[in-house]
């Protein structure tokens, strides 16, 4: 469309703005009462709908690495380490695996989970790392690598 005057050209708001109107209306097509039909109201509740919305992605992924942290705490409890040393003894037994992970194991898969602890507590005895806090009384079992070993679990389920 070519205006020969300015004046036409900014009166003229044509497709554009039904376009615009469209989108805020069918972002608030499930509000009730004037939030769903007045545009100028319309528009304010979207606005602010969609910065509630991206502060929740952000709270989501705070409250999914707490819940993470704590399964994973209360299973180290069990096997008389704190988190850092789970952490640290995988971290230096080159077995990178991120919270979900670990915590999907603990939850899930605990004989995994024990393994995984007996060989980060293996680790740090053979490097000579020494926690403080962990010399705390035992609240779970103390593990040693050939306790939870394959080879000794068929060996006692074979006699």
């Amino acid at each position: 469309m070519v205006f020969l005057s300015v004046i036409n050209w900014v009166r003229s708001r044509g497709p554009d703005e039904y376009w615009r109107k469209r989108k805020i209306f069918r972002l608030s097509a499930h509000y009730i009462g004037r939030r769903r039909n007045c545009y100028s109201v319309a528009v304010r509740n979207v606005h602010r709908a969609l910065v509630y919305a991206t502060k929740a992605r952000k709270l989501k992924k705070a409250d999914m690495k707490a819940l993470w942290e704590t399964r994973i705490t209360a299973a180290c409890e069990q096997h008389n380490m704190t988190y850092f040393t789970l952490k640290e003894g995988l971290d230096r037994a080159n077995i990178m695996l991120d919270r979900k992970t670990i915590s999907d194991l603990a939850s899930w898969e605990p004989r995994t989970f024990e393994c995984l602890a007996a060989v980060a507590k293996q680790k740090l005895n053979l490097d000579g790392f020494i926690d403080g806090t962990d010399k705390n009384a035992p609240t779970g079992v103390n593990l040693n690598l050939k306790d939870v070993m394959l080879d000794v679990w068929l060996k006692e389920n074979k006699k």
